[in-house]
């Protein structure tokens, strides 16, 4: 098992008081499956998926990736399994502007050990963009910079890949194009995957799908 959550629970403090966001949220993912996790907007989808990331920390409940405790580690440990095991893939593309698409793409796997060229080579051309690897972030369309960060997180070949929301900003049409060749593309490195989309259109196209309402998982 790659992923497993156990009665995590998160609330945050406001000025009318606590607000619970997650009440004792339970799921597993095995290497290799799809999950798409769906949910209104402030349902707490995001905030799940940065429970598992490790950038924040739940109130209580345990979250195991690859048999590991993350809620036991501290900041160094969190950063190393950004580097190696968990690939991110937000709504912003978060590129690093002074850094050319080519420089972009190489960036996480160099961070992580893990640059190979025949690999890169291989991303580049599948995601097309083979003819902007000069380019800086700027100078690309949205759907450009989103593949240029589906690429980069892939190019690390990570174990688990989380993706808020990859295509928030991408037309249907785009979107579509851009969610079938990342699942084409997570496939082939056998990651697990957890999708956050408001489109059950999308979210049809993964192998399970489950639905946050109320701080639960239905």
């Amino acid at each position: 098992m790659l992923l497993a959550l156990h009665d995590v629970r998160k609330s945050y403090f406001t000025e009318e008081g606590p607000v619970d966001v997650l009440k004792g949220v339970s799921l597993e993912l095995d290497a290799g499956q799809r999950l798409a996790l769906t949910g209104e907007s402030g349902s707490g989808k995001s905030t799940l998926l940065h429970l598992v990331a490790g950038l924040d920390t739940p109130d209580t409940g345990e979250i195991i990736v690859g048999g590991h405790d993350i809620t036991a580690m501290d900041d160094g440990h969190l950063a190393a399994l950004r580097r190696t095991t968990i690939g991110l893939v937000f709504q912003q593309f978060n590129l690093i502007p002074s850094l050319t698409v080519e420089q972009n793409l190489a960036f996480h796997a160099r961070l992580a050990g893990r640059l190979d060229a025949d690999w890169n080579a291989d991303l580049t051309e599948r995601l097309g963009l083979s003819d902007c690897l000069s380019r800086y972030p700027e100078q690309l369309s949205g759907g450009q910079q989103q593949r240029v960060a589906i690429g980069r997180t892939l190019a690390a070949r990570p174990a688990l890949i989380l993706a808020d929301e990859p295509t928030g900003n991408l037309d249907e049409d785009t979107s579509d194009a851009v969610i079938a060749l990342m699942l084409q593309l997570v496939a082939d490195v056998d990651a697990g995957f957890i999708l956050v989309t408001h489109s059950t259109r999308l979210a049809g196209l993964l192998d399970r799908r489950l639905h946050l309402s109320h701080g639960l998982l239905q």
